[in-house]
């Protein structure tokens, strides 16, 4: 997915890619978890290519912030335009989108985002680190694959049925936990570990997430293909997107994307 040269057709704005830990920035799950705060990991992507739609890359908010920014993401204080973008997004919505795809666009690298329902409600995140090593960098872009499978299609919704339990919600933040130290040891076993147990948590706490009358791909089977093969893997989002893959060596149908870094050079 690396590209050099003009800027490309589909505009400045960056993406962003939720890593382990989804699903904790929503106050529903977070207030549930009984030793908060609990973390997930997104990664902004730079724009060299069009990722496909309805995919959990953050493909709406993004189109929600070119409208407000045509020249991309502005020169402000990232806080106010998270918190601008939030409110563009979600206004009048009963479901609102997670506070995490605003944050994963506006702050460039690797973030671990630190959810705490007695902060703000739960909304915006009690902490954000930023990973700031260029090897860690260079490393996730080389061993993190995109396989696409499907985007999610008309007619389906994730919340349809809610099993959430104060033990899986713990786990499923400290999934993000183990994601951001895996990337920072680079360390593969460990990351595909984290993208594994999210997943296990997914299908836990929100069986819809991967599980649904509307998808046409088996979900889990597809996953437990990769996870057989690899050190682990997990959708870019809740109904498929693209499947994320931990290898060290090529997979087959997989891409790799560009990150949007932290560090300079």
């Amino acid at each position: 997915m690396k590209a050099a040269g003009p800027l490309p057709p589909w505009g400045p704005w960056p993406y962003r890619v939720a890593l382990a830990g989804g699903w904790i920035d929503q106050p529903f799950v977070s207030a549930l978890n009984p030793e908060p705060p609990g973390s997930m990991v997104v990664a902004g992507l730079e724009p060299t290519c069009p990722f496909m739609e309805r995919c959990g890359i953050a493909t709406g908010t993004r189109r929600i912030a070119a409208r407000l920014w045509p020249s991309g993401v502005p020169d402000v204080l990232a806080d106010v335009a998270v918190r601008t973008l939030y409110e563009a997004e979600n206004r009048g919505r009963t479901d609102p989108s997670g506070s995490q795809g605003m944050i994963g666009l506006i702050h460039p690298g690797i973030l671990r985002l630190d959810y705490d329902i007695r902060h703000e409600g739960g909304v915006f995140p009690v902490g954000i680190e930023t990973l700031r090593d260029r090897d860690s960098e260079d490393w996730l872009e080389r061993v993190l694959h995109f396989v696409p499978v499907a985007p999610r299609p008309p007619g389906y919704h994730p919340l349809g049925e809610r099993r959430l339990t104060p033990g899986w919600v713990l786990r499923l933040g400290r999934s993000g936990v183990q994601c951001y130290e895996a990337i920072w040891r680079r360390d593969l076993v460990a990351l595909g570990d984290s993208f594994n147990e999210c997943m296990a948590c997914w299908e836990a706490l929100l069986p819809c997430t991967v599980r649904h009358p509307a998808l046409t791909v088996d979900l889990l089977a597809v996953w437990r293909h990769y996870r057989q093969r690899y050190p682990g893997a997990m959708y870019s989002g809740c109904g498929g997107g693209y499947l994320l893959v931990a290898s060290e060596s090529p997979v087959p149908g997989g891409v790799h994307a560009t990150l949007r870094r932290a560090t300079a050079g």
